[in-house]
Formats: C-alpha cells, sequence, structure tokens
C-alpha cells in the first residue's frame, strides 16, 4: 500500500493520531519530496514493531545517534512501500528476515522531533520524522547480526521493558503506546 493512501485510510486509535495524522497530510500538501531526506524540515520513516510468536519480546537495537534501545526503522528513501521500508530496516538492522507482517497496514502513526545531530561527520539539522510503524511478526529463533555503523547492539527484550530500556521520553510514550495496542490486538 503506498504511504499517502495508507495515511489517507488509517484510523487513529488515539487524540495523538488523529493530530499527527492532519500533521502528515499538511506536509504531503504542502513540501516536496517528503519521500527523501532532501525535504529537511520534515520526511517519511517507516519502523518494524516485531514481536516474536508468543508476543512477549520485542525485537530492539541499541541505536548509535541516540544513544538508546529503540525499534528498528529507517527513511523512505523514495520508496512510497513503507512496508517494504520497514521489512528492509528489520534486516539491515538485525540480521533478521524470517518475518511477517501481521497486517499489512500500518499498527501506529507518529510525527517525531529529530534533534539536530552529526552523522557520518555532517551536521544534520532538527527535523520532524513522520513514521508509520509496521506489527511484525519475527522468528526468535534466527541469529542476530549486528550493524555496527548503526548499532552498538541487538537483542530480544522482553516486552514488560521495552518502555524501560529507552532513554528517550519522547519515545516511552510510543512504545506504551505500542504494548498497550498489542495487548488488545487480536489478529
Amino acid at each position: 500500500m503506498l504511504w499517502l493512501e495508507a495515511v489517507k485510510n488509517y484510523r487513529p486509535g488515539n487524540e495523538q493520531e488523529e493530530a499527527d495524522r492532519r500533521v502528515m497530510l499538511e506536509c504531503a500538501r504542502l513540501l516536496p519530496d517528503i519521500l527523501t531526506r532532501r525535504c529537511e524540515i520534515a520526511h517519511l520513516t517507516a519502523s518494524a514493531f516485531a514481536v516474536n510468536a508468543e508476543r512477549d519480546k520485542t525485537l530492539m537495537i541499541y541505536h548509535r545517534i541516540y544513544d538508546s534501545w529503540s525499534w528498528t526503522g529507517g527513511h523512505a528513501d523514495g520508496e512510497e512501500d513503507l512496508l517494504a521500508v520497514a521489512l528492509k530496516e528489520l534486516a539491515e538492522e538485525t540480521g533478521v528476515t524470517r518475518c511477517r507482517p501481521l497486517i499489512k497496514t500500518p499498527f501506529a502513526l507518529d510525527v517525531l522531533p529529530v534533534a539536530a545531530h552529526q552523522k557520518n561527520g555532517k551536521y544534520v539539522a532538527a527535523h520532524l520524522h513522520l513514521s508509520l510503524t509496521y506489527l511484525i511478526e519475527a522468528d526468535a529463533e534466527q541469529p542476530l547480526l549486528l550493524n555496527e555503523k548503526e548499532t552498538k547492539d541487538v537483542a530480544w527484550l522482553p516486552l514488560s521493558e521495552m518502555v524501560a530500556a529507552s532513554s528517550e521520553p519522547h519515545m516511552k510514550i510510543v512504545y506504551e503506546k505500542l504494548v498497550q495496542r498489542l495487548a488488545d490486538y487480536r489478529g
């Protein structure tokens, strides 16, 4: 499903998602090229909320830039199918390829602030990530691979520890939402 169709059809689960959905649609209307990082104000990203078959663990990376445990994900870089982006990033950041989306539409939608930082020796200005998150079931028996360029660690963490593992206050709110939504998920 193409990203704009996915956002238009997304049914917000709370007030935050209603507001963030409006922001995403307004960005799509006003900003050129939000599918790439050339749009320095805001651009699209996709994340995988990867869980094991028992749904009691989540696959996370220790992110070098954010110095925190984090979901996997990355920039659209021109790709309109953000589910494909989420799956590609999951494989690149963890080595896990035996996985499947539990639903093919976004599981969550968030506008996330990104602080100014250095990446590969270059300054990156503060901006927004227009993030679509997909619920992915991954094979927890598959060996994990560390992507040392982007991450310091990769591990299956108990779902009950996901929120506490993050050192980013704004992401704790996102992870709380995901954990609760998974508890309510009947798929």
